[in-house]
């Protein structure tokens, strides 16, 4: 740039706040050409408008050039995209963001959590890696701060559309009514006292279109069992496993004997009976516990024993004197 119009450009673009859009062209700036060399002014303006190229004049170099396309509300338009694609979304944004535009950020059982997301980059302000795989080749979409934000990206595309659709059409959700005829297969959606309402379901995944996680510990480790649109219908993938079974078979029989169930890790039920923890020294006062008594006293106690189950189920007495 030639110095009188380097610090016209500078001082325009600071006055005015506008960014000198740069491009992978000969000129280096979006919107500016070369011309002829030789010429005078031989770098060219221009925006489309309307479908159509519009020529906005010439100039003596590429910045002056820059300048006039920053200027027009074109440039501000590609500015104002620019950095609004530079700023990185949140994992909460690209939620809202996908939803806004009815799009589906599928999950997958790896890393990221969502197909077509790797972590390529760990540790990096853009760790996330969206890729799309077209015409048998694997296409880099860009790198990304959150997966999410790369989940959104993949899911704009033709192959992240047809994969959301495809998907859709081969496991359509059941409804939470449907979930529950789960009793015609002789299942017991296990209940629990958590965020879902049900054991082994977990809310992971609010504001996406299959937010409930259905999974069961199998071999001492947690096994993802799937994503599901409803929390009856995850229950219900949990009550078709053997895990499932399991519990629901000492539920039913503790029941019947009645006494409480063995609970299983992450889920908690609260039943008559339960005493929480008390402090040390304390007592409660009820029917079979005794309070602190003195020395020379005494108290006629007497306690029916429930043996388990097996034996001959007969009361004994006992008597404390």
């Amino acid at each position: 740039m030639e110095p009188v119009a380097a610090v016209v450009a500078t001082e325009a673009l600071r006055a005015e706040k506008l960014t000198l859009l740069v491009a992978d062209s000969k000129s280096g700036y979006f919107g500016v050409y070369r011309g002829k060399p030789g010429l005078s002014k031989p770098y060219r303006a221009e925006v489309k408008r309307g479908g159509k190229n519009v020529y906005l004049g010439y100039f003596a170099t590429a910045e002056e050039a820059a300048l006039c396309v920053a200027r027009s509300p074109e440039g501000r338009a590609v500015a104002a995209e620019r950095a609004a694609a530079a700023m990185p979304l949140t994992s909460e944004e690209a939620r809202q963001q996908a939803q806004a535009e009815k799009l589906t950020l599928l999950v997958a059982e790896n890393k990221t959590g969502y197909f077509g997301v790797v972590l390529a980059k760990p540790g990096q302000p853009k760790p996330y890696k969206a890729q799309v795989r077209r015409s048998g080749k694997k296409v880099h979409l860009g790198y990304f701060a959150t997966a999410e934000e790369a989940a959104l990206c993949f899911a704009r595309t033709p192959e992240g559309r047809a994969a959301a659709a495809e998907r859709a059409a081969a496991a359509a959700p059941l409804t939470s009514e449907e979930a529950r005829q789960a009793q015609t297969e002789k299942l017991t959606l296990l209940v629990a006292d958590n965020t879902t309402g049900y054991f082994g379901v977990n809310f992971a995944y609010p504001g996406m279109a299959k937010p409930y996680q259905a999974r069961v510990r199998r071999g001492g480790k947690q096994v993802s069992l799937g994503h599901f649109a409803t929390a009856e219908e995850a229950a219900l993938c949990v009550a078709r496993t053997p895990e499932g079974r399991t519990v629901a078979g000492r539920a039913a029989a503790a029941e019947g004997q009645g006494a409480l169930p063995a609970v299983p890790s992450g889920a908690s039920l609260k039943e008559e009976g339960t005493v929480p923890p008390m402090p040390p020294g304390a007592f409660v006062k009820g029917e079979g516990v005794v309070p602190p008594m003195p020395p020379d006293a005494f108290v006629k106690v007497e306690v029916v024993v429930k043996e388990e189950e097996g034996s001959e189920s007969r009361p004994k007495r006992q008597r404390a004197e």
